[in-house]
């Protein structure tokens, strides 16, 4: 029997109000409300003339580091954040400590709660980091594809082999990638900035990118998490993905360095970046720089923010909940102005697909019948209160939360 389901009253983010036709998962027609007649067996979802919106989409997300905390101290945490991020390299070195506590039983509690609170905010896709290195070998990895399986259907976890500590600075995390990727990870991760030498750093992404062409995946890296104008790895990645015909095929998660760039060589960046295909992700809430965002919007290039952390080394808070970060990198980010809120949302929405390379996403006729109802009828209300959508919609079904059976 066909699926058919119908929101109605639905605010779109332009103002316009209409009805949202939905059949076997695909949204069929937007018309003004009232103009087509609902079907007699359709599932009806009214809005009320609440906004409806595209799922969010999470483009970085340390999923098997969520809710460990508790378990290694504020050490790690004030060398992150003091002195203006200066000491963050060393903060990695801190925070490598509480993977001596990692196993996969005590891992995937913390891993369903993070994906359940944002399924229940409207998250239905994340980009999870999982660290694969010689102190958490592949425990976390593990646990992080178990629960990819669990909520399979529901959100779409993109695993990202993540070698946190290094390549050369960690002799053996290269075979756990290989290794990690075998088992089914999606992404060949790296974190090039902390190897000891500009030389060193170059050869990390080449290795990252030389893999993920053997393997015909994509490649994901966090870039230059310092404020220091010395690191240049987020060129360094963007040129060696077109040198391995991996253009449009990589994330770099936040590049802080290029907010400490000059203009004339900040331009040359994005303008390969942009070549590239290269897609920014951003998280000002968990570090004091940022990377200039409207910047690379403008350049044309796709950006995102992302929850990064949850309760772990690096940051203390988050709930996995994207219009609060949105909130939050409105202020963080000075981008107030009603035409800046909706970049705001596009960030979490429809620029965070484009970064992470989802084609089948967006509110269109056509498109996936992924849709969130929300409370809020204008955008300032959506970012201000940012509370969790009335209704999570996917594959045009309302969606419940918990974890699987």
């Amino acid at each position: 029997m066909r699926s058919v389901l119908v929101i109605t009253q639905a605010r779109l983010r332009s103002g316009d109000v209409v009805d949202v036709h939905c059949a076997d998962g695909r949204i069929t027609a937007l018309v003004p409300t009232g103009e087509h007649a609902v079907p007699g067996a359709a599932t009806v979802v009214p809005a009320d003339g609440g906004l409806v919106t595209e799922p969010f989409v999470d483009a970085h997300l340390h999923l098997d580091k969520v809710r460990t905390l508790p378990l290694i101290g504020d050490e790690a945490l004030r060398a992150y954040t003091d002195r203006g991020m200066a000491d963050s390299a060393a903060a990695i070195d801190l925070a490598s400590a509480v993977k001596r506590h990692y196993r996969v039983e005590t891992l995937l509690p913390g891993i369903r709660q993070a994906l359940d609170d944002g399924l229940r905010n409207g998250v239905l896709h994340v980009q999870a980091f999982a660290d694969v290195d010689t102190a958490a070998g592949l425990v976390g990895v593990q646990a992080v594809l178990a629960a990819r399986e669990e909520f399979a259907g529901r959100v779409d976890v993109r695993v990202v082999a993540f070698p946190q500590d290094g390549v050369l600075r960690d002799p053996g995390a290269a075979d756990l990638v290989e290794q990690a990727l075998d088992l089914g990870a999606d992404a060949v991760g790296g974190i090039p900035w902390i190897e000891a030498t500009p030389a060193e750093q170059a050869e990390h992404v080449e290795w990252a990118c030389a893999l993920a062409a053997r393997r015909g995946l994509p490649v994901a890296m966090l870039t230059d998490d310092a404020p220091d104008p010395r690191f240049d790895t987020t060129r360094m990645l963007a040129e060696a993905m077109l040198r391995h015909d991996l253009v449009g095929r990589g994330v770099a998660c936040h590049a802080r360095a290029l907010g400490h760039y000059d203009d004339e060589r900040l331009a040359a960046v994005l303008d390969v970046v942009r070549r590239a295909g290269l897609g920014l992700v951003s998280d000002p809430h968990t570090g004091s720089v940022a990377l200039p965002v409207e910047r690379a919007l403008a350049a044309g290039i796709p950006v995102a923010l992302g929850q990064d952390d949850i309760e772990d080394a690096y940051y203390p808070f988050g709930r996995h909940n994207l219009l609060e970060v949105a909130f939050l990198a409105a202020h963080l980010l000075d981008l107030r102005s009603s035409a800046q809120q909706e970049v705001l949302v596009d960030l979490v929405t429809t620029s965070a697909a484009r970064v992470l390379g989802l084609r089948d996403h967006g509110l269109r006729p056509g498109g996936p019948a992924d849709l969130l109802v929300h409370n809020a009828t204008r955008t300032v209300d959506l970012l201000a209160r940012h509370e969790a959508p009335r209704v999570v919609i996917r594959a045009g079904a309302a969606v419940p939360t918990g974890f699987p059976g």
